[in-house]
């Protein structure tokens, strides 16, 4: 199972360009990592005065989360960007629904990530079972066929339905003060 990781630095003023360009720029490098599965950087408004900058990874496991932060290469990336930031990093994995609910800042209230995935459940559990009924409701155990069905749901959930819903919910489920993500490598 992937392991998320939540970042959060708070950039020293006149340094925002600086640490957003030497950030993607260690991205690129970091991936080169094994068990690097995805980063992201969340960046304040336009306009805000804000200086909070979050920074999303994901990792293969745990023990590959433990090597990146342990190694050379995140040691001195970690050196480089205290030059350019206030205090120390917040870390915060994230787990459950929090992972596709990931922010910089606190996760949004657990009523609203139950009512955003039932949302999602809803509809596309009677599609799948309605797609897969036809080529194999017949040929399998109904236990099989239901095993099948919650397989299909759960694909379509983790890779279509709800990272769009979550975008398009993203000023309701973390009100105005929603940062702007700008997708890396994944």
């Amino acid at each position: 199972m992937s392991i998320h990781v939540a970042i959060t630095r708070r950039v020293r003023a006149g340094c925002e360009a600086d640490f957003q360009q030497a950030l993607r720029e260690f991205f690129q490098t970091s991936f080169g990592h094994r068990g690097v599965m995805g980063a992201s950087l969340l960046v304040p408004p336009p306009g805000s005065d804000a200086r909070e900058y979050g920074i999303l990874r994901t990792f293969r496991n745990e023990e590959e989360r433990d090597a990146f932060y342990d190694s050379p290469m995140f040691k001195e990336w970690d050196e480089r960007a205290k030059t350019m930031t206030e205090g120390e990093p917040e870390y915060r994995r994230l787990d459950g629904l929090e992972a596709w609910f990931r922010s910089p800042g606190p996760p949004p209230p657990r009523w609203k990530m139950a009512l955003l995935t039932w949302i999602a459940v809803w509809p596309v559990s009677m599609i799948v079972a309605a797609l897969f009924a036809p080529l194999l409701g017949q040929l399998l155990p109904k236990f099989l066929f239901a095993g099948v069905v919650a397989g299909g749901i759960v694909i379509v959930l983790t890779w279509g339905a709800m990272p769009l819903l979550v975008r398009i919910a993203r000023p309701w489920l973390h009100g105005a003060k929603t940062s702007t993500n700008i997708p890396e490598k994944r």
